[in-house]
């Protein structure tokens, strides 16, 4: 998809400095990659904790017990 954006120029500078891309292209997808991963990850972080059906000690310990009887 071709976009026209007005990126100031020190920011973009920088993006180049950074991701040490070759081209702005390359610099531009490595950002939205990076960014699109990092609400990935925050994403996932959010849910940590959140899942129940895992076994907590009592449970495996139980387990392990069952399978050696």
């Amino acid at each position: 998809m071709k976009t026209t954006f007005d990126i100031p120029e020190d920011t973009f500078a920088e993006l180049m400095q950074r991701t040490k891309a070759q081209t702005k292209r390359e610099a531009v997808l490595m950002a939205i990659e990076d960014y699109n991963r990092r609400q990935r990850l925050a994403a996932a972080a959010d849910l940590a904790g959140t899942f129940d059906a895992f076994m907590d000690q009592d449970d495996l310990k139980r387990v392990r017990e069952d399978r050696s009887a």
